[in-house]
């Protein structure tokens, strides 16, 4: 596949700053390939990152796959690539007497574990270092002491790093969980001392809720993780997450960047990312990096890593933990840096040391950039993953934006494994300007055949509080308390959206007549009048086209369009459309608009315009007089039904038949991609059948209980 050169995008993201673009002009130099071959023990977006330094640096590189996977975008770029077994983990990308087998066959010097799977996990490290291959990444005793999320803040405490107030240890029944939160305070914040990436973590507001937390957490930590430790620690309230980059060598060295804002959670999982963040100032970003070096340099640290902190309002800071890996995030930091983390890593395992611009002083930046984490999942049915092919994929491009995917056309997105499409990311001289390429970047980003999060994300953008900067993790639980009901356009929108519908539908129209040869003198744009409803509950908007300036003779370029409820008609020059492509494009009023048709229906069309999703509806004046007379179709009453949301595994059933159930009990508990999911009672009810039990494999909707009357 055609891929854009990482440094080409690294350093044209800093043409705004002179000392930083010689800093970059000094980092491209020829240097020593630090190894023959490496072995990429990952999946994914993180493996085709890794595949693409490698390149750049003449590094020849090997892929290790499941069976799902036989035909991924990482398997298609490696030089050579190797079937480890199924599509469980535990069979493949978890497996490490497979993955050493492959490393004996393929001679690699060299392992790059990514994130997740094997990437902290010192039993891996430890293999590796006796067979004599490079783990690139931390050594084994900083994953063991880093690792273990009690542990670190023992070691934090001693090097003087502000830590969160809580209970240096584990609970392991409900007594002891009850007593700690009481004797902390509630809110607390419930955890797997192995967990990450928002497995294994639960907030608790009260003894209920507590005791809830622990089960799940307990749960969902020893199936991720196999381990179930869990420990509680005070929830700060109104925080902010925002972690320091840390790069060390196995001289000594270590070195802090710019802090990375992560506040933008959905299920402490982080969402959406931005560096630097608006919050600190310079003396505060400078005593993160101070602690955060002190922290790396009490366990020997000589990688890439990461020590998260929480902040709240007034920039007192505390640690939360220490990833012993490469971040998801961590493009945006190579954004506004100019450093490739990736090559620093293979350079650090080659015994390396960190080059000497580095450790002259703080390291410059410039700029902003943010990351968006596109999913495989469904923001109007509560972020529910979401299984299929890409029967369309198109990613988006332009200056300052770059896509870190792991999935081409045709890839399919499996239960298997987490549901990451890609991470878009833009960059700009200033936060706004990366924000403007970020809403233009997801608006022109095709995805048909999965669902998708790009509306969610779409919603954030638009918010005047996240474009103000008033962000915490807990944003989207206070902006959207009801879930996400989708993006709500203003009038002016509405508008300009009618416009183009009623724009596309009089192109296919003449595309219609020129393919059938009929009337060939027909000029569909003449006197045109239609009438637009985009949603179902949106007011039909009169929409009169006419080609050329009203007040000018026509030039054939120019289309005027009257839109009900406007004092003047908008000027548009249109881009000629052809009905199988998804983008079209058009200037209103000297405007740049944009929309996505994602299909035609029998009067409209599927449109996505500024993150909305709506069917939008097109008829003649006298369709729109006869549609009146047209009956809705009632949507039936879901409510006596518990169904799977998505496909996944039943993990409990905790109704029996003819019990009484009350609204918003807990029926049933679903897991996919490592994640349970509670599912509770819409109203109140008595059980007329189980349909499914423990241990079941459940397809999308598919019924696991039916209830029968009123309690």
């Amino acid at each position: 596949p055609k891929m854009l050169s990482l440094r080409s995008s690294l350093r044209g993201a800093l043409r705004g700053a002179q000392a930083v673009r010689n800093m970059a002009t000094v980092k491209v130099k020829r240097r020593k390939r630090p190894f023959e071959k490496i072995l990429i023990a990952n999946r994914g977006e993180i493996a085709v990152r890794v595949i693409r330094t490698a390149r750049q640096m003449g590094i020849k590189t090997v892929a290790v796959y499941s069976e799902p996977d036989a035909r991924a975008k990482h398997v298609q770029m490696a030089d050579e690539a190797f079937l480890l077994g199924a599509a469980a983990s535990s069979e493949s990308y978890l497996s490490i007497p497979k993955i050493m087998d492959v490393i004996r066959q393929t001679g690699s010097q060299a392992v790059h574990p990514g994130y997740g799977f094997l990437s902290e996990n010192h039993d891996f490290a430890d293999a590796l270092e006796e067979e004599g291959v490079a783990f690139i990444g931390p050594n084994a005793k900083a994953i063991t002491a880093m690792g273990d999320k009690i542990e670190s803040k023992k070691i934090a405490m001693q090097a003087n790093v502000n830590v969160i107030p809580g209970f240096v240890g584990t609970v392991d029944a409900d007594e002891d969980v009850l007593r700690v939160a009481r004797e902390i305070g509630y809110p607390v914040m419930i955890k797997a001392s192995a967990g990450g990436g928002g497995k294994g973590m639960r907030i608790a507001y009260n003894d209920e809720e507590a005791l809830e937390g622990f089960r799940l957490s307990k749960n969902e930590a020893k199936s991720a993780f196999g381990d179930d430790r869990i420990f509680i620690e005070k929830f700060v309230e109104d925080p902010r997450h925002i972690e320091i980059q840390v790069l060390g060598d196995k001289h000594g060295n270590v070195v802090a960047f710019p802090e990375r804002e992560c506040s933008i959670q959905r299920r402490n999982q982080k969402v959406m990312e931005e560096s630097p963040s608006c919050l600190l100032d310079e003396e505060t970003r400078h005593a993160m990096q101070d602690q955060a070096i002190r922290l790396a340099k009490a366990v020997g640290y000589d990688s890439a890593g990461t020590v998260e902190m929480l902040c709240d309002p007034h920039r007192n800071f505390y640690f939360l933990e220490m990833n012993t890996r490469l971040q998801v995030e961590h493009p945006i930091t190579e954004m506004i840096t100019g450093e490739d983390l990736v090559e620093h890593m293979i350079r650090s395992a080659a015994g390396e040391a960190l080059p000497s611009r580095m450790l002259e002083g703080r390291i410059p930046f410039h700029g902003s950039a943010t990351e968006c984490r596109v999913y495989a999942e469904d923001p109007f049915r509560n972020f529910l993953p979401s299984i299929g092919q890409l029967k369309r994929y198109s990613e988006p491009e332009g200056e300052g934006v770059r896509c870190d995917s792991g999935v081409l056309e045709g890839s399919h997105i499996s239960m298997y494994y987490d549901p990451m499409i890609c991470k878009l990311v833009t960059y700009g001289d200033t936060r706004e300007e990366s924000i403007d390429r970020m809403e233009h970047a997801l608006d022109t980003y095709v995805i048909e055949g999965v669902e998708h999060n790009i509306p969610f994300m779409r919603s954030v953008l638009r918010s005047p509080r996240y474009r103000e900067g008033r962000l915490s993790t807990k944003f989207i639980p206070e902006e959207y308390p009801d879930g996400f009901q989708g993006v709500e356009l203003t009038e002016d929108e509405q508008r300009k959206l009618a416009g183009m519908a009623a724009l596309l539908h009089t192109q296919r129209d003449i595309a219609a007549h020129e393919a059938s040869g009929r009337v060939p003198s027909y000029d569909p744009y003449l006197d045109r009048v239609v009438y637009v409803t985009a949603g179902k509950n949106s007011k039909p908007l009169r929409v009169e086209m006419q080609v050329g300036d009203e007040d000018e003779e026509d030039d054939g370029e120019t289309v005027t369009v009257h839109v009900e409820g406007m004092d003047k008609p908008f000027m548009v020059a249109v881009d000629e459309w052809v009905a199988s492509e998804p983008l079209f494009s058009s200037m209103f009023d000297l405007e740049p608009q944009i929309v996505q048709v994602m299909g035609t229906t029998f009067e409209g069309f599927k449109m996505r315009y500024k993150g909305a999703k709506l069917d939008v509806v097109v008829r003649s004046e006298r369709e729109q007089e006869l549609s009146q007379y047209m009956h809705e179709v009632p949507e039936p009453d879901m409510s006596k039904l518990i169904v799977s949301p998505m496909p996944g595994s039943l993990i409990a059933v905790h109704v029996a038949e003819g019990q009484t159930v009350e609204a918003g009990q807990p029926v049933a508990t679903v897991e996919a991609m490592k994640m349970q999911n509670v599912l509770r009672a819409e109203k109140s009810g008595v059980v007329k059948r189980v349909a499914a039990g423990p241990g079941s494999t459940l397809s999308r909707d598919q019924i696991i209980v039916e209830f029968e009357g009123a309690a």
